[in-house]
């Protein structure tokens, strides 16, 4: 859909109901999660619940009701996964839409705040620093307009847009100011496929969960040739009994089919969602409760994460005679040039007011690349002259006495600013040229009071914590001195780290979030088909060039490693340094609320954003702090360590069971015995030794840091425990049915008896370190089994009887020496691994 240009005071509400009733609407729906039907889809129709509901239906043609109970326990656990389901998907809509941007639109020469789906073709959309563009269009109107294009093209320098200028979905403002005709609405708009990425609740890129779908997809193919092999031989051993053969086979097959695995691991994603929910944490992207678990370093941007937005006005400070009150009416017009002001120059503007006979004839914004804002003002004499507003180290010379006085206060953590004057038009190649110093402008942060706690705790944590700012380094380095961060003496300026070419440092870096990764292909296309011209193919570089560059990006890296404060650095430098972390093996978390961290946190393996800060940092973060708390982050990283920790803890419980199961399988096969078990053994098994006990552990305290190679760790545990299970289980088995007089049940039970302890032991093994509750949790499961044993309707009905003292005597003493096998595994994993530090005692 195309439209022409409005006029400037935008669409009449006529105009408006005449593209609404055409449909011409910006319609696409944003989600922060997935819809109800999908949800409900994915946990019921899963290959494992199609595995379990075939064995149902067979078990119930062929045997009692009692053999069926795992069915009805399959259709409990998915209700279970359901409900929690739906309760994340609650709390992430609601919580989308407190933080969903909302765009000013002018429309019959008022400005409204409406959300995305209000907006309707030929629309006049306002642009400011910060903003993200959620439709296609055209420029109608800009000064000083930069747009970031970035996360479409790849290329990390701004674009200045002129009257005409094509803009697309998915780019954002980092300077000036203007406004844009949409020219595409709805599906047609490249925002369809931007905004169903950006907030999708996905479970792509996860290492659990494709070490699970491993894990699950292996014990697949062993399924059916296991129930072959189990038919074949309980038809031989039962001489035909085609029911009992049947019955004997599920009893089998079930217990291979971790079935509860994968609803816990959903569980304990979406409980997680809801925790964080009820913090004001938004997740965007699932992944990121896991991502979470793996941080090792924080990079953390000083303004609006280690401070509060706010700052105020500590002194001005008038340089080289100039007078005083010329500089304050100065500042006082140069906070009226600028529509969209940050928080520096927002200070100035409470503490000066406009001063009468002042005018501003051009303004440029204020850029995080160049550090500084200006504006060509006329007094109130009509002299015209170019003022500028920035950085002092940026805009005056190395060695001007000014920079003496701006580190002095600048060490003190105060912010400092120059006001300086120059008769160069503020268009020219160089508006600094000729500068004449005129003042400092000194500004008093307004430290967060929950940042110091924070940063203590990632110390505690062994969680390296990086200030990263665009600010003068000694007053980064003095605000993180005052707030306890290792390494704040010693603040290094970013001016002075190499600077490798960005394409080197793409390939170290991982993949980028679903928003780039899929953004990427698609804008590119169309932006070549909406812009006029090309740029030709970059010569590839020689291998000369590689080399130096990789020796400057490794020289970049241990300077990263090595300071915790890092001054006046540029959006792209931010970028540079979480590639470098990465590089070196560390998992990055970046924090930011303002443009210029976008491209760092879009980088980032972790990004945060505050809900303060600008609508493209919160687009591209896969975590928003909607109530702006720093102190927020500690909660969010230990609950994506409770999630990972716990589930593969009850991993390991499933994936025993399984085990166990397959080398029951086999051993029945090949020794040509009844298969020891009927299903109802198993369903009992199964709920009191992990399903219950792994409900709990799921949901329990945890505070390790997740560590790559999640399916070798849980199968160097699960295989061996396993095979002792299952190797203790059916000797016991044998031995039983070596005593002719006890006969079929008591043989059953003492089998079954004997496998309930090795797989008690192995859930106070998984549980460790203990705590009061995980004690009780293993006693009551106990008491369980007890009962089911020695209550006579629980003995009919689960057909469990101990006959004698020999059989139920040999059992235990079989099991307790598999426990003690299990020990001795369980301490040479300890000690062939390395172990994490735990950091907390609290289970």
């Amino acid at each position: 859909m195309t439209s022409t240009l409005p006029s400037l005071s935008g669409l009449s509400d006529a105009e408006v109901a005449e593209r609404v009733a055409r449909g011409e609407v910006n319609d696409v729906p944003v989600r922060s999660s997935r819809s109800t039907q999908e949800i409900v889809r994915t946990n019921v129709f899963t290959r494992f619940n199609a595995i379990i509901g075939t064995l149902f239906v067979v078990i119930m043609t062929v045997g009692p009701i009692q053999d069926g109970l795992f069915g009805f326990i399959i259709v409990a656990n998915t209700g279970i996964g359901i409900i929690q389901e739906l309760r994340a998907k609650k709390t992430l809509d609601n919580l989308a839409v407190i933080g969903e941007a909302k765009p000013r639109v002018r429309r019959g020469g008022r400005t409204l705040e409406l959300s995305n789906s209000e907006i309707v073709l030929g629309d006049l959309v306002e642009l400011g620093s910060g903003d993200k563009i959620t439709v296609d269009g055209a420029v109608a109107e800009a000064e000083g307009l930069e747009i970031d294009e970035s996360l479409l093209t790849g290329e990390a320098d701004p674009v200045i847009k002129h009257l005409g200028d094509p803009v697309l979905s998915g780019s954002f403002v980092v300077a000036g100011s203007g406004a844009f005709t949409t020219t595409k609405v709805g599906r047609e708009a490249y925002a369809a496929q931007l905004a169903e990425e950006a907030s999708r609740f996905t479970l792509v890129h996860s290492e659990l969960r494709s070490g699970i779908n491993t894990i699950l997809r292996f014990i697949t193919y062993l399924l059916i040739p296991t129930a072959i092999g189990l038919v074949i031989s309980q038809l031989y051993v039962s001489r035909s009994n085609f029911p009992e053969a049947i019955r004997r086979m599920v009893a089998g097959i079930v217990p291979m089919v971790p079935e509860g695995l994968v609803l816990l691991t959903s569980v304990a994603f979406a409980i997680g969602v809801v925790r964080l929910g009820r913090r004001q944490c938004l997740v965007q992207e699932l992944p990121a409760i896991e991502g979470l678990a793996r941080v090792d370093t924080v990079c953390l941007d000083k303004t609006g994460t280690l401070t509060e937005g706010g700052m105020d006005v500590e002194k001005v400070q008038p340089l080289d005679g100039a007078p005083l009150d010329r500089a304050e009416h100065a500042l006082g017009a140069l906070g009226t040039a600028d529509a969209r002001p940050n928080a520096s120059l927002q200070a100035i503007i409470d503490a000066y007011p406009s001063p009468d006979g002042w005018r501003v004839q051009q303004a440029a914004a204020f850029s995080s690349a160049r550090k500084w804002s200006g504006a060509e003002l006329k007094d109130a004499q009509g002299e015209v002259a170019t003022w500028l507003l920035g950085a002092p180290d940026v805009l005056l010379p190395v060695g001007h006495p000014a920079l003496v006085d701006a580190d002095a206060l600048g060490s003190q953590g105060l912010r400092v600013l120059l006001l300086a004057r120059t008769p160069t038009p503020l268009d020219a190649p160089d508006p600094a040229a000729g500068l004449a110093p005129q003042a400092l402008v000194v500004l008093r942060q307004r430290v967060r009071p929950d940042a110091a706690e924070t940063l203590r705790y990632f110390e505690r944590q062994n969680v390296a914590a990086k200030v990263i700012s665009g600010d003068n380094a000694l007053s980064v380095g003095a605000v993180a001195g005052s707030l306890g961060l290792p390494g704040a003496q010693n603040p290094m300026d970013a001016r002075q780290l190499p600077k490798p070419v960005a394409v080197a440092v793409a390939a170290t870096a991982p993949a980028a979030t679903a928003i780039t990764a899929t953004t990427t292909a698609t804008a590119t296309t169309t932006a070549s088909a909406t812009t006029a011209t090309t740029a030709d193919p970059e010569p590839e570089p020689d291998a000369a060039a590689t080399d130096a560059n990789a020796a400057q990006f490794a020289e970049l890296a241990d300077a990263v490693e090595a300071h915790s404060v890092f001054g006046r650095v540029t959006p792209q430098q931010k970028r540079d340094m979480v590639a470098a972390l990465q590089s070196r093996g560390h998992h990055v978390a970046m924090t930011g609320d303002g443009v210029n961290d976008v491209l760092a946190l879009k980088d980032a393996d972790i990004g945060v954003a505050m809900g303060s800060g600008s609508e493209a940092t919160r687009a591209v973060a896969q975590i928003v702090l909607l109530d702006n708390r720093f102190s927020t982050l500690p909660l969010v990283v230990a609950e994506g360590r409770r999630v990972i920790g716990n589930i593969e803890r009850v991993a390991n419980l499933f994936l025993v069971k399984t085990v166990y199961a397959v080398f029951l399988a086999l051993a029945t096969i090949i020794c040509r015995v009844p298969y020891p078990f009927l299903p109802r053994h198993s369903t009992v098994l199964s709920a009191l030794t992990i399903g219950i006990p792994a409900f709990f552990l799921a949901l329990a305290p945890n505070n390790e840091r997740a560590r790559p190679g999640f399916v070798r760790r849980v199968l160097r545990f699960a295989v061996p425990a396993g095979v002792i299970a299952g190797t203790a289980a059916f000797t016991a088995y044998m031995l039983a049915r070596a005593n002719h007089a006890t006969g079929e049940v008591a043989d059953t039970s003492t089998a079954t008896l004997t496998l309930f302890i090795v797989a008690l032991w192995v859930l106070a093994i998984i549980a460790r370190p203990f705590a009061l509750w995980k004690l009780l949790l293993v006693v009551l499961m106990a008491l369980g089994f007890l009962l089911v044993m020695v209550v006579p309707w629980a003995q009919h009905f689960f057909q469990l009887h101990l006959v004698g003292l020999r059989d139920p005597l040999t059992g235990v003493g079989i099991a307790v020496a598999a426990g003690v096998l299990l020990e001795i595994v369980w301490r040479w994993i300890n000690h062939g691994l390395p172990q994490p530090r735990r950091f907390s005692r609290q289970g």
